[in-house]
């Protein structure tokens, strides 16, 4: 019997982060060529430590996310079909109705809105947009009404997210928070402020294990000529590896509208002066002393000033949109009217796919002449930068390619993940419990004093502006240590009774 447990343990395979036997230091040695060997060798037990957390806490809210990603790139297609008949006219006429009466056959079928902006058409067969916020709309949500430019018909109204319209808008929040309001903006946070750490920890890991191999040249290809638990390992790695810079690139973006994080990043952006600039819609070109704004700040520049009707809002539409075309403002383009005295229509270019377009202009509405200006190619380039990235996220920015590569990129984050557990489940003991065996304790300690320090330096700063990833560490550590404790009692007794033997 005693043969028995000491043959099943040889033929085991070790805990992930185990040393090997008498050869460990040579292989590791091998692992990055041109870095100090002994350098590697003590980092690589915190980072398989540290893939080991992400895996198991992001995995799961990572796997939702991918799912329901990948289930949003497939819907910009479906919306311009289900709703056609509100998107488009039946007949293209010689000339369409002037602005003005197109918004007010709208506020006649709609008298409980009120009208927040205007999408022209931006081709001839097209609907104009009359976007209306509505007290039995949900938050964050509109009410948009579908006119007929050339007869004035009413079309139809859907409640609308932003640009999106309801299938893409549902798809959006599934993704965005599960349905589950601000608490459930919570996940996808967590997932983002994960991903970045799981996909560059898990790179260095298997850069370092194809170098112990001797098979750099096989970083982006499994080995296929392998069984069992090596076969899997080489296929998560190596798709890891082609969809990595993807993934970084999600999770940054992601993190930019996330709650907590979110508001971190936007603070940087301002004290570096990367936001996105807006033109200034007070007419007078001056901003009151009082209201604290700046130059190209929207607004109205006045705590104090006046209301206007929903009425007194819409005046001057048509001179406005007739100043913008004159301009050289191209479709899609935006409408917004002024919502205090003293300020002008906002008119803005919003050509998401490349190439952009995102001019914009504060036009009079008295005299149709423009009071501001900003072209996009004035932009900062982070903003640009920004713009593109978010962009690209959401599936715009490349059209169909673009959809197609986040496909692509779902598919091989959720075929990594499944593959990590895998791995795990794996390597779960044999007897007694069934919990997957994790990569072993103190790798803090097998650093350097200095090189601890750093690392928990790092750590705390990241987990300051993103709460949710220093939480949830902080989380794990404690919990990691409660079952080291417990595991360390629970051991002391077998461990006497085999020496005894």
């Amino acid at each position: 019997m005693k043969r028995d447990t000491h043959v099943s343990q040889t033929i085991d395979p070790p805990p992930i982060g185990t040393p090997d036997p008498a050869t460990a230091q040579s292989r590791e040695q091998r692992d990055l060529r041109g870095v100090d060997p002994s350098v590697w060798q003590r980092l690589r037990p915190f980072l398989m430590r540290l893939h080991f957390y992400g895996g198991m806490l992001a995995g799961p809210f990572l796997l939702i996310a991918a799912v329901t990603g990948l289930l949003y790139t497939f819907t910009p297609q479906l919306d311009p079909i289900v709703f056609k008949h509100e998107l488009k006219v039946d007949q293209v006429g010689d000339r369409p109705l002037p602005m003005s009466e197109q918004i007010a056959r709208a506020m006649a079928a709609h008298p409980e809105g009120q009208v927040t902006s205007i999408r022209p058409p931006s081709a001839r067969d097209e609907t104009t947009q009359v976007v209306m916020a509505a007290p039995d709309v949900p938050t964050d949500y509109s009410r948009t009404v579908f006119v007929d430019p050339y007869s004035g018909d009413v079309r139809g109204a859907l409640t609308t997210f932003g640009q999106w319209l309801p299938i893409r808008a549902w798809f959006d929040e599934f993704h965005r928070n599960l349905h589950l309001g601000e608490y459930g903006r919570n996940y996808s946070e967590l997932a983002a402020s994960w991903l970045w750490v799981v996909a560059l920890g898990g790179l260095a890991l298997w850069i370092g294990y194809r170098a112990r191999t001797r098979k750099l040249r096989r970083l982006a290809v499994p080995d296929r000529d392998k069984s069992g638990r090596t076969r899997t390992m080489t296929w998560h790695g190596s798709v890891g590896l082609l969809v990595v810079v993807g993934l970084l690139g999600l999770s940054v973006t992601g993190l930019t509208w996330s709650r907590y994080a979110g508001e971190s990043i936007s603070e940087l952006r301002a004290s570096l002066s990367w936001t996105t600039p807006s033109v200034n819609t007070v007419l007078s070109g001056e901003t009151p002393t009082d209201s604290g704004a700046s130059h190209h700040d929207s607004g109205s520049g006045s705590a104090e000033a006046e209301a206007l009707s929903p009425t007194q809002t819409l005046i001057g539409v048509d001179r406005v949109l007739s100043t913008a075309e004159n301009a050289g403002l191209q479709g899609p383009m935006w409408l917004y009217p002024p919502s205090a005295a003293g300020e002008g229509w906002q008119v803005t270019e919003n050509k998401r796919r490349a190439p952009t377009r995102y001019d914009a202009i504060t036009v009079d509405p008295s005299n149709g002449q423009i009071t501001d200006r900003i072209n996009f190619s004035d932009w900062p380039l982070i903003a640009k930068m920004t713009n593109w990235t978010i962009d690209a996220h959401m599936g715009i920015l490349f059209g169909i390619v673009n959809q197609i590569t986040l496909a692509l990129l779902m598919i091989g984050l959720i075929t990594v993940i499944i593959r990590g557990y895998i791995l795990w489940w794996r390597r779960r003991p044999t007897r007694r419990r069934g919990l997957p065996r994790a990569p072993r304790r103190g790798a803090l300690a097998e650093l350097k004093p200095i090189e601890a320090l750093i690392l928990i330096v790092v750590i705390a700063g990241i987990g300051w502006y993103v709460p949710l990833f220093g939480l949830s560490i902080a989380a794990f550590v404690l919990f990691d240590v409660t079952v080291g404790l417990w595991q360390r009692r629970e051991t002391v007794e077998p461990e006497q009774s085999v020496i005894a033997e």
